[in-house]
């Protein structure tokens, strides 16, 4: 059994989102039920995986043991384990928070849930391109249903402008793959990474076309400058529950840069060997600094923490840009940290605004909320850790991309990561006086936290603190993914020589 654990976080969501897609007309409560156990068992899953990949050992399972680069291959390593997990986390806190009600507001909600979950999944456990491409469309085609869950002007202008984009980047995507497939024979990464290394010379401008299109594409999945324009309004009119969900889609994007210029075009793709880096890097400075202004001018706390987000894919893709070990292993970190808590801020400017009435989660005095000592504390740590502030995880990621820069690179990743760290404070503090001193004096009596809503906001923004201080285990396991990570000759010895887990499925 223990060889199929690999296949398991694409099959079990797959399985139990069709079962209630087939049952979508029962009552609501059996659908729960299978959906938190499902998620649950995921949970499981990828923790038992992660500890299995933390051996060092790279693995893959060949759907119907067709072999690569022929066959349909997933691939474990230590990043993809991570992934996975970190995926499975923040879909718990999600689907809990959920079930307070959120799930009755449109049909399909937990089954559409679950199928993005299985296209997450399969886009960070494929060792192939064009599967890497499908599991793209089955995340977005399930997010295209779910960000317009519950009906309304907004959902629909917003869901349009995000259908819109996300297909011309499939368009783009296709496109590029048929360019590296016409030019290397193969859309295995592990065997594309050595065809690419052996190029003949003349071909080098065609698959240097083809890579940039790719970073065209990841680079609006992630929501990079200047393809972020559609995330602030998405994330801002989706449900809660999957906005936060939605926390881990850009980091779908950074995985594939993460994965496809590290792998095919790193250190060992001779005369194309890292050459997107030095575009990234400028790249990811000007979305740092720009999602810094775009928190400043929030005017609503779920538009806030969009920003928030925005910020922390800057952050991100800085580190990826220096691709070095060192701010390699601080992304990892920073990455598990902004995913939670991101999560965790969208699902509490739900809840905030829910309690406050008509005001809702705008940025203006108000009604009071009805528990404010609870969610006061709440947006505290919220706030702490996503500004990065120390003692918590947020100023341990932010501490070790900083301690990892070079002298070359400190006066331009200092002085902007300081920045956008002061206008989220400058933001966060501004939001929590007007929410939460500045209340009115009319009666407080929204709406309070049910069970499964606060059960989402203790696991998300909980796993902060958690992170803190467990921070020298998976700092030691983040230095250990980065380190497998930058060795591309390990990774493609591994699937074709034929390290298997798993055969016939």
């Amino acid at each position: 059994m223990m060889h199929h654990l690999i296949v398991l976080p694409v099959l079990l969501p797959l399985l139990s989102g069709l079962l209630m897609l087939v049952k979508r007309d029962s009552i609501v409560l059996p659908r729960r039920a299978i959906a938190l156990a499902s998620t649950a068992a995921l949970l499981v899953i990828s923790v038992v995986l992660v500890i299995q990949s933390d051996s060092g050992e790279i693995t893959y399972y060949a759907l119907g043991d067709w072999q690569p680069p022929f066959g349909i291959v997933l691939v474990l390593d230590r990043l993809s384990a991570l992934m996975v997990c970190l995926t499975a986390f923040l879909a718990l806190g999600s689907v809990a928070y959920a079930c307070a009600g959120d799930d009755r507001k449109g049909s399909n909600f937990h089954g559409l849930f679950q199928l993005q979950l299985m296209g997450i999944n399969g886009a960070f456990l494929t060792g192939d391109m064009f599967n890497l491409f499908v599991f793209f469309e089955v995340l977005l085609i399930a997010s295209y249903s779910l960000l317009m869950h519950g009906g309304g002007k907004d959902r629909t202008q917003a869901g349009f402008h995000y259908v819109a984009l996300n297909l011309a980047g499939s368009a783009m995507f296709l496109i590029a793959l048929g360019v590296l497939y016409g030019t290397t024979g193969t859309l295995n990464m592990a065997d594309m990474s050595q065809k690419v290394a052996a190029l003949d010379p003349d071909r080098l401008g065609l698959i240097k076309a083809g890579a940039f299109l790719l970073l065209v594409v990841f680079g609006l999945k992630a929501a990079i400058l200047p393809l972020y324009f559609w995330l602030p309004r998405a994330y801002s009119s989706a449900p809660a529950p999957v906005a936060a969900l939605f926390a881990i889609m850009t980091k779908v994007g950074i995985y594939a840069i993460l994965r496809v210029y590290t792998l095919i075009f790193g250190g060992g793709a001779g005369e194309l060997a890292n050459f997107v880096q030095p575009w990234l890097w400028w790249f990811a400075l000007a979305t740092l600094a720009l999602g810094g202004l775009g928190v400043l001018s929030a005017r609503d706390l779920r538009n806030q923490v969009a920003y928030l987000i925005l910020i922390s894919v800057g952050t991100l893709l800085v580190g990826v840009s220096m691709n070095r070990e060192a701010p390699l292993a601080a992304v990892l970190y920073y990455m598990i940290h902004t995913t939670l808590v991101s999560g965790g801020l969208f699902l509490l400017a739900d809840a905030i605004g829910e309690q406050r009435g008509k005001a809702g989660a705008r940025i203006v005095p108000g009604r009071g909320v009805t528990q404010p000592a609870l969610l006061g504390l709440f947006y505290f740590v919220g706030a702490v850790t996503v500004i990065g502030l120390p003692p918590l995880s947020g100023a341990i990621g932010k501490a070790l991309l900083l301690n990892a820069a070079l002298p070359s690179e400190q006066p331009w990743l200092w002085s902007l990561l300081l920045l956008s760290s002061l206008a989220g404070l400058v933001a966060m503090a501004r939001s929590g006086s007007t929410v939460f001193w500045k209340a009115g004096r009319g009666d407080s009596d929204g709406p309070r936290l049910k069970p499964a809503m606060l059960a989402g906001l203790i696991l998300l923004l909980g796993a902060s603190p958690a992170l803190s201080i467990l921070a020298g285990p998976v700092t030691r396991f983040t230095d250990a993914s980065a380190t497998q990570l930058l060795d591309h000759d390990a990774y493609a010895e591994a699937v074709l020589s034929g390290n298997v887990a798993g055969g016939d499925s």
